[in-house]
């Protein structure tokens, strides 16, 4: 048995967005979005599915025909921002530039 992700304080979510540039907050999730073909899209998050399945931490993925939008928060944490939020969000970051996607934000 695994042990509950600890939810972040308002001080540590905001010192982990200032870390994490072009990643913003809705309520209780991190997200950002990318301009991306729609089959760039479809490799974006197949890599981004590989990493998130060994790491054992998921996001939301909303493909369009141009571009795909990640959404995160700890659902384990009771949908709370945890450091594994912003763990998933840097990788995603390196995940997007291997693939040249286009920042939106």
């Amino acid at each position: 048995m695994t042990d509950t992700p600890a939810p972040l304080t308002e001080r540590e979510i905001a010192a982990a967005l200032d870390d994490a540039p072009g990643w913003h907050r809705d309520g209780e999730h991190i997200t950002r979005g990318y301009g991306i073909r729609y089959h760039g899209g479809v490799a974006l998050i197949v890599h981004v599915a590989d990493t998130e399945r060994l790491i054992g931490h998921h996001a939301d993925i909303d493909l369009r025909w141009d571009h795909v939008r990640f959404t995160i928060t700890t659902h384990d944490a009771g949908h709370r921002l945890t450091a594994a939020d912003f763990d998933l969000a840097r990788r995603i970051d390196a995940i997007a530039t291997a693939h040249g996607a286009q920042p939106l934000e």
